[in-house]
């Protein structure tokens, strides 16, 4: 499993509605993209949960690289680019992915906490604590799915989790979910991922 999201930060006073009505217009698209686990099309708003920015920024976890590199290469990221700017999308490689209790709810908020792996730490006890934090996240009430994934160029763990319903159990950035295209949900490897 791959985990990937890019962002794209837009004026303060931007119409967010121009982004609503576009994953409205073409959120169904990857509805059936093979080698997609699932895609979580978020938006923040400047002012709103803590929010600086106005934002859409998608997440993504990947079941296969062929379908993430179909997806940047094959034209669908081309349309995003030509509409926006080309972004720099961040990738990393998985740690761990749990369903949570309410993973049969529409997903209605995500939570994305990004976190520099310190120095002189053992390896193996900060990504056990990352495996036992999503497994954490994933036990709470209105949890719909946790998983944690790092970026080994720049050492940075990032923990994503999407909720159903109440108050996020988890810290970070909130983003509202405006639609999910979850393929290969039920195929996402579960628990550690060595």
């Amino acid at each position: 499993m791959h985990a990937m999201q890019y962002e794209l930060t837009l004026p303060a006073d931007y119409d967010m509605g121009i982004v609503r009505g576009r994953v409205a217009r073409v959120g169904h698209l990857l509805d059936d993209w093979d080698g997609l686990g699932l895609k979580a099309y978020l938006m923040r708003e400047r002012g709103v949960n803590g929010s600086p920015v106005n934002q859409y920024a998608p997440f993504y976890l990947w079941n296969t690289v062929e379908g993430m590199n179909a997806f940047l290469w094959g034209g669908a990221f081309q349309g995003l680019a030509d509409d926006f700017g080309r972004p720099s999308v961040r990738q990393w490689s998985s740690l761990a992915h749990e369903e949570g209790g309410a993973a049969g709810s529409p997903a209605r908020t995500a939570v994305r906490r990004r976190r520099p792996v310190p120095e002189g730490v053992r390896l193996a006890e900060v990504m056990a604590d990352a495996v036992g934090e999503v497994r954490r996240l994933a036990g709470e009430d209105g949890a719909v799915l946790s998983a944690a994934a790092v970026d080994t160029g720049r050492w940075e763990l990032v923990h994503f989790s999407l909720w159903g319903h109440g108050t996020p159990k988890a810290d970070g950035d909130v983003f509202e979910v405006l639609h999910m295209s979850a393929p290969g949900r039920d195929r996402l490897p579960r628990g550690r991922q060595w």
